[in-house]
Parts: C-alpha cells; sequence; structure tokens
C-alpha cells in the first residue's frame, strides 16, 4: 500500500506546486511592472540607440509609473549588450534597444553564440531613420537618374565614402551598388566624421549619411543631397526625393530602432510591452520629439515587427554575400 499511495501523494502535491506557480507566474504578469526596469542599450551614450531608448524609458516610466533604466553596454558591434537580454530572466524586467545593425549582426560576426531571430522576442519597431544620399558640389548632378548614368560612364573611378566595413551605410552603398549595376569605388573610414571631411573636401565623391549630418551642409552648400533612402519622403525634408523615386525604383534602406527581449518572455508580458510603447509613440510629445531628431515613429504589432526583423535579416545577409564582405 505504501508504495501505491506515496507516488499518488507526490502526483497531487505537484499538481498542486504546479497551479500555484501559474498562479504566481500569472499574478506576476497582470502586476508588471511593480520595480524598476533595466532596457540595455548596446552602444555607448550619445548616439542614436541612446535617443531612442531613453525617450521610451521616460514615456513608459510616466504610463507604467515605474523607473525605466537605460543600462548602457556597449561593445564587439553591439554583441555584448545583446547577449545579456538573450540570457536574462524572460521577466519583463531586461529588455533591449537596439538598432537596424542587429538584422546585419548574424552575417557580420562569426563569434556569436546565440541567434538574433531564435534567442529574442521581437517585440515593437520604435522609430526609422531615413539616410541620405549626397556628392561633392563639384559633381555634375542633380539627381540619382544623373549620378547612376555619371558612374557608368566612369567604371571604378565614382569614389563612395562608408563609415567602416559592415555598417549600415556600408550595406547601403553595396546595395546601391548592385541595384544600380555600378562599379563604384568604395573608401572605407573608421567613422562618419573623417568620412564627412573628406566629402566636403572632395577627397570623395559620394556618400550615404544621417540627414542630421546632411542637412545643415545642404542648406551651408557644402554638399548636394540627392535624395533619402527610405520607402518613403522624410517629413522633416519632404522637397528631398526618395532613390527609388528619382533614379532607382525598389530601393530601399532605412536605419531602425526596436525593443526585444529574451526568448521565453511570455505572450502576456510582450504584449504589455508593445502596447505601452505604443501608446507611448502616439502621444504629441514623442511625435514631436523622434522628428527633430529626423525620425518617423513607427509602432504596430508583435507579429509585423518580428516578420520584419526575419526579412530584414535575410535581406542584408544577402548583401553582404553579394558584396564580398569577409564577416569578423
Amino acid at each position: 500500500m505504501i508504495s501505491r499511495t506515496i507516488p499518488k501523494r507526490l502526483g497531487v502535491a505537484c499538481v498542486a506546486l504546479a497551479a500555484m506557480a501559474s498562479v504566481q507566474d500569472t499574478h506576476a504578469q497582470s502586476s508588471f511592472p511593480n520595480r524598476p526596469v533595466r532596457l540595455v542599450n548596446p552602444y555607448t551614450p550619445g548616439g542614436s540607440v541612446d535617443i531612442v531608448s531613453r525617450a521610451v524609458a521616460a514615456g513608459l516610466g510616466e504610463i507604467w509609473g515605474q523607473q525605466v533604466i537605460v543600462d548602457n553596454r556597449p561593445g564587439a558591434g553591439t554583441v555584448i549588450g545583446t547577449e545579456i537580454v538573450t540570457r536574462a530572466e524572460p521577466d519583463g524586467y531586461t529588455m533591449l534597444c537596439n538598432s537596424s545593425a542587429i538584422a546585419i549582426m548574424p552575417a557580420m560576426y562569426r563569434s556569436i553564440k546565440f541567434d538574433t531571430v531564435r534567442d529574442l522576442s521581437a517585440i515593437i519597431h520604435v522609430t526609422s531613420s531615413n539616410s541620405m544620399l549626397a556628392v561633392h558640389p563639384s559633381v555634375p548632378v542633380k539627381s540619382v537618374k544623373e549620378l547612376i548614368v555619371l558612374a557608368k560612364a566612369q567604371p571604378g573611378q565614382m569614389t563612395a565614402a562608408v563609415s567602416g566595413i559592415g555598417s549600415t551605410n556600408h550595406l547601403t552603398t553595396e546595395l546601391f551598388k548592385t541595384m544600380a549595376q555600378l562599379d563604384l569605388l568604395v573608401v572605407p573610414y573608421k567613422g562618419g566624421g573623417p568620412a564627412m571631411t573628406d566629402l566636403i573636401g572632395g577627397q570623395v565623391k559620394m556618400f550615404f549619411n544621417s540627414a542630421a549630418a546632411f542637412l545643415p551642409l545642404m542648406k551651408a552648400g557644402k554638399v548636394r543631397v540627392l535624395a533619402t533612402s527610405g520607402a518613403q519622403r522624410a517629413d522633416y525634408a519632404p522637397e528631398i526625393p526618395t532613390v527609388a523615386e528619382s533614379g532607382l525604383p525598389g530601393f530601399e534602406s532605412s536605419t531602425w530602432f526596436a525593443i526585444y527581449g529574451p526568448r521565453a518572455l511570455p505572450a502576456a508580458l510582450a504584449q504589455r510591452w508593445n502596447e505601452a510603447v505604443n501608446r507611448y509613440l502616439e502621444t504629441p510629445q514623442a511625435k514631436e520629439y523622434f522628428r527633430k531628431n529626423h525620425m518617423r515613429p513607427v509602432g504596430g504589432t508583435i507579429a509585423s515587427f518580428a516578420e520584419y526583423h526575419k526579412s530584414e535579416t535575410a535581406r542584408w545577409s544577402k548583401v553582404i554575400v553579394s558584396a564580398g564582405i569577409k564577416p569578423q
């Protein structure tokens, strides 16, 4: 009798414990957040991800009534900060704010120990920012179409600056080359500053870079902006056409910013994050703040962003392979 009754009692106890754990999990999710939240930024302070993460943190702090702390964990091309979140408890209290570099990472770094699609929960596409294509004023073109014609007439002579191998503007340049079937001389720099200096000086002829960097120089006549790289015109510069509409149909490249959680994050917590960020992005303060920083609030569902993240990861992997860029 003893050998039969003990397993039965253990089974009942296990069921009871499982039920208690389920109730506790449900309560924890429904009361989330009841303590400070950590939003990991895998970059140093002061960059574009900082602009987005600190704005989101402040907005969510007001919505939730809990402090949201931005934790800068830079290094290894955002691998360090991203890995922290892949290993975090899936309780919604440690999340990630990253840029579109996360879609480039898998094909660029051999040593990463995680899969950015499999090991993270995509939460929400927060904002997008278009690059701009500019040329030195001495280049005798006023549109993307004219630039393509000129570059084809001078194979291997049109110099294109890029701020680092594997950077977003490097891959945008490679995408432009491929789609337009151009032979450009790509000149890599260690950062956007030196590349801008040489563009202004005429040492290089073209460069994809941020609107924040180009618009003041355009107004001063130091560069000629031909187009923006996004799928639609930027509301902060509506007079500037897209690359797609001014000479290269189908072209689109943007720097985007998003929130992620650990892989096993419960759906209820993921949805709570998604709804709160969407709510913040709808505020007049958020819209004005991001407009001033040359960004467009996006928002949307978890499913739509998860699909976008997968498609961007696949797309940039193909660009890296076709351009012959060696993973680091």
